[in-house]
């Protein structure tokens, strides 16, 4: 059994496993997120994102940036945490913590051949869309449609009398 903290990786380190992985002829799959309280969607967001290439790398927003997207409060987990559970998954082949607010450098980077982003987004309203026209990289978007989040799921658990 693979130990999942293997799968992730400095970007360093994944400057050069995108490079070995493009020379062996792999369809790399960029997919990212906050994945703060990891629940069913992001499950199905990474497996649909995986189903567009056979080498799928994740993104875990640091919790800088999380704080700066989603608020006070948040996140719930660490990135040590959030990264450790999204290697967890199986679709994901390699985890990356980053700080920046959108995945523009990544992109640069890597050089992916996919960039995949959940049902929330459309074609035109991808944030890296320009950026991955100009480096060639085809936006895919993937999933299941978004009647679940993280911060509804927040919600739940602070309603509940059991909680």
């Amino acid at each position: 059994m693979q130990d999942t903290s293997q799968k992730i990786v400095t970007r360093e380190a994944l400057r050069e496993i995108a490079a070995r992985l493009r020379k062996d002829g792999a369809q790399i799959v960029f997919a990212n997120g906050c994945f703060d309280t990891l629940h069913v969607g992001h499950v199905r967001y990474l497996e649909s994102a995986k189903a567009e290439g056979n080498a799928l790398i994740v993104g875990v927003n640091a919790d800088s940036s999380v704080s700066a997207l989603k608020g006070p409060g948040r996140p719930i987990l660490d990135e040590n945490a959030r990264a450790r559970l999204v290697a967890a998954v199986r679709a994901a082949d390699y985890v990356v913590i980053f700080a920046e607010p959108n995945v523009e450098a990544l992109l640069g980077e890597l050089r992916p051949h996919v960039h995949a982003k959940g049902t929330d987004y459309t074609q035109a309203s991808v944030p890296e869309r320009a950026t991955a026209e100009m480096l060639g990289i085809r936006i895919a978007i993937v999933g299941d449609p978004k009647d679940h989040s993280t911060r509804e799921l927040i919600d739940s658990v602070r309603r509940s009398p059991h909680g």
